[in-house]
Order: structure tokens, then sequence, then C-alpha cells
């Protein structure tokens, strides 16, 4: 075995022991750690991902060197290196571009607390990732879920406490359901390994055995998966979580949180149970139902908010439910339009919510959507950057979400009876958000009257004042670029990763 392929596992014990270290040293140490680690797994997973590319197969990583079901084992492809590298960066970013917030928001005896949580989440997202053990996935689900409550309630006041609760609350309603799902299939099958467990569901689904507890299970995990996703109907906790978090917190959560489960049922639905098991259950119409709502109810309260952050976090919704809708289509393009979603999404959002901080910090620290009249000319690279995102979702050519739209129309072309549904739900779902963000980027650049300037505290903020997050944000609109320019190499190498896991 070559060292390279040793790095994932040693991904997830420095993510993991970085946590453990920065409970021992001071705040503004642990953020030097924070950074560091972050930028060494990356460096790593760039390392992983160049050797499966380079060698055109997946491989098996066993912890101890000891076989199922002793061991534990990692398995590593082109889809599960893409997906760290891209989940790397994105947090690195979010962490440099908040980090001046994060002083000021946290308390100084709770800032190694708030690092702790960081390099946790990022632990179980590697993880989450790279597992091929199910029982190990849903340990990591657990960990995931306990770091993100931590960023959410870190600033301790009451909105952020109300909004961590009620995450805990769905989220372990979501966990409790995967958990039985996960028992079930063990119960069933007698393996906890993806690869064994995949061979006796076939075996199951050929013969006809056991087809009721097998859809329970499969139905228990995709349900569970959904809530934690926040898929609509089942929502209610996001739209204050990230509205009230600290900002680095918001873009993590709303970048990468959620995408993590989103993966983990990918993997589920081609490594745990196989995709034609998956379309025999007709799970996925229900997804792709749901997923339909979410982005035409997620975008209508977009709409009718009024603070800019809470606007944000209600997007989010309507992209998960485009992720899902993705899904629900049934089809191999489906799924690649719906991965693609994850990566487009996720470098918008981020630069949504680090550009939104920049605007309210020159409005005086309002959200309040008429304070930010005229924000773009007080604070302009957060004016571009906000436009440069709001136009990514919207679809606008040249931005990553423009491509997640055209290959989610191209898959609803390969399925007759979804074509027309899916087609206008795009079609609505994309008006709406050119409503809510267009409208948005103009306000920022309507004049304010120079009268109501006197009286307000407003303030002029120049990119050279924050230099880490004018680097964050201008990071984050070309890699938008490079998803809405270079988007075949990408499609591509989710091709081969898709492959890989049949």
């Amino acid at each position: 075995m070559q060292f390279v392929q040793n790095l994932p596992f040693i991904s997830i014990i420095v993510a993991l022991f970085s946590g453990s270290l920065s409970s021992i040293i001071g705040g503004r140490k642990a953020r030097w750690i924070n950074i560091g680690m972050i930028s060494l797994v990356t460096a790593m997973s760039v390392a992983v991902l160049v050797y499966v590319l380079g060698t055109g197969e997946s491989y098996v990583y066993m912890m101890g060197h000891f076989p199922a079901p002793w061991g534990n084992e990692i398995r590593i492809g082109v889809l599960e290196g893409t997906m760290a590298v891209f989940f790397c960066v994105v947090m690195l970013l979010c962490m440099i571009g908040g980090s001046r917030e994060q002083f000021a928001e946290i308390e100084e005896g709770k800032l190694n607390l708030y690092y702790i949580m960081v390099n946790l989440l990022l632990c179980s997202l590697l993880a989450l990732i790279y597992t091929n053990d199910l029982f190990t996935a849903y340990v990591f689900v657990e960990i995931n879920t306990i770091s993100a409550c931590g960023l959410i309630m870190i600033k301790q006041n009451g909105r952020t406490i109300v909004a961590a609760t009620r995450y805990m609350i769905m989220s372990l309603l979501g966990s409790g359901m995967l958990l039985l799902g996960i028992c079930f299939l063990y119960d069933l099958t007698g393996h906890l390994l993806m690869s064994n467990i995949k061979e006796q569901v076939h075996i199951l689904d050929q013969s006809g055995q056991y087809h009721i507890p097998l859809l329970v299970a499969v139905g228990l995990m995709s349900v569970g998966l959904a809530i934690k996703s926040a898929l609509f109907p089942f929502h209610s906790w996001l739209p204050d979580a990230y509205g009230y978090s600290t900002v680095s917190s918001a873009a993590i959560l709303s970048s990468l949180v959620s995408k993590g489960y989103i993966f983990l049922l990918v993997k589920i639905f081609y490594r745990v149970i196989g995709f034609d098991v998956i379309m025999e259950s007709k799970v996925i119409n229900v997804l792709f139902v749901f997923g339909i709502a979410g982005m035409i109810m997620g975008s209508v309260s977009a709409i009718k908010e009024s603070n800019i952050r809470r606007m944000i976090a209600f997007s989010s919704v309507a992209q998960i439910g485009y992720i899902y809708m993705g899904f629900g289509l049934g089809t191999e393009a489906g799924v690649i339009a719906s991965l693609y979603h994850i990566f487009s999404h996720a470098s918008a959002k981020s630069l949504l919510f680090l550009s939104a901080s920049g605007i309210t910090d020159a409005s005086g620290d309002s959200t309040d959507f008429f304070d930010l009249t005229g924000a773009g000319y007080r604070n302009k690279l957060a004016g571009v950057a906000f436009t440069a995102g709001s136009l990514s979702m919207v679809g606008f050519p040249m931005f990553s979400g423009f491509i997640s739209k055209i290959l989610f129309a191209q898959a609803a072309v390969e399925d007759t009876w979804q074509l027309l549904p899916t087609m206008i739900a795009l079609a609505i779902s994309t008006i709406l958000n050119a409503v809510y963000f267009l409208k948005t980027v103009i306000r920022l650049y309507t004049p304010e009257k120079p009268k109501v300037l006197k009286k307000k505290n407003y303030k002029t903020i120049h990119a050279a004042d924050n230099p880490a997050k004018s680097v964050a944000l201008v990071c984050l609109v070309v890699l938008n670029l490079v998803f809405g320019l270079c988007s075949e190499p990408i499609v591509r190498a989710i091709q081969q990763g898709l492959d890989m896991f049949a």
C-alpha cells in the first residue's frame, strides 16, 4: 500500500486530534491550530484525489488491517476525493472570512470551544464521506449533530438557544429514524459494511423475501436524513439557526452540514441498497414531491422576509428542494445534477452569508431590508460579492447555478411523466429566486438620501479594512465562476465517481 492511501484516515484523525488539542489552549492559539489543520487536511485531500484520478479505481482502507466483521473500513474513490477537497476548501474560506466576527461575537473564554466544534465538524464530515460502515456513519452523524448545535448556540443569546433547541429536537428525530433503519437492515442482512449489505439486499430482492421490512428500512433512513438536511416541511429549525448564529457558523451550516447528510443518503442509495431497489421502492417519488414543494415554498418564505440573513436561510430550503427533486427523477442524470448542485449551492451560499455580513456592517449592523439601501456603495466588495452569489442562485449564465439548472432540465427530459412538473417547478422557482435576490441587489445599489445617511449609524468599509474577509469573498466569487465556466471536468468526475459506487 502506498503512503498516500493512508491519508484519508490520517485526515480524520488529525481533525479529531486538533479538536482535543484546542480544548487545552487559549482561543486565539486554537484559531491558528484550526486554520493549520484545515489547510493540512485540504492538502492531503488533494493528494488523495490526484491519486484516485490517476489510478481510475477506488480502494478500501482497513483500519488496523482487520477484515470485517472485526475491523472497520473506509472507501475512497473519485467522488469521495472531490467532495472532501471541496468541503475543506469551503470550510477554510468560511473560517478565514468570518475570523474578525468570531472574536467580536464570541466570549473570550468560549473561543477554544468554538474551534473544538469546528474541528469535530470537519472530522465528522470527512468520516461521512469516506466511511464504508453504516454504523460508523451513524456515530459520526451524531458527532456532526452535536458540533453543529454547538456552532449555533455559541453566541449564547435567547434566539440562538431557541434555534439550537429546535435544531436538536428535529435532528434527534431524524437520527432516531436513521438508527431504526440501520437496525432493520442489520437484522435482515447481518452486516454493517455497505458492500456486504448490498450483496444481501440483492439476494433478498431477487428472492422476494422480507420486502416490507426492507421497504420500511429504506423509508426510515431516507426520511431521517431528509429531516436532518432540512427538506421541506422539516425545515422549521433552519431560519433561526442560520439567521442568528455567527457569520462563519451560518456559512458552514448552510454550505456543508446538510450536504454531508445528503452525501450519506447517496451512498445508501448506491452502495447499501442499490439504485435499482430504490427505484422499485418508490421512495424517490416521495422525495420528488417534497423536493418540488421545497423549491416553491422555500422561495415564497424568502420573499416574505425583511431580514437579509433569514432570507438567505429560507433560500437554502428551496435549494435543498432542488437536490431532492433531482434524486426523485430516478435517473443517473438526476443524481449527477443533484450532486453538482451540492457544489453550486455550497459555494454560493457561503459567499452570500459572508458578503451579507459585510453589507450589514456598513449599515449600522442592521439586517433589516430597508436599512441596506445603498450598502453596495458603502462596502463595494461585499456588494459585488453578494450580487455574484445572487446571480448564481437565480441561474445567471457564467455562474454555477446556471449549470445546475441546465443539468436538472436535461435530466427531466429523460423521464416522461416527471418532465412537465420539473420544468414548471424550475421556471416558477427561478422567477421567485429572481424576485427576492434581485430586489435585494437593487436595494443595495439604490443611493440613500444624504439626510438619512447623517441620521443613521452608517459607515464606509474598504476591502483593506478586513483583508481576511476580502480574500475569502474574492476566492468564493472565483469558485462560483469556476463551477459556471469549467463544469465539464466536475461533471465528468461526478459521473466517474458514481460508476465507482456501482
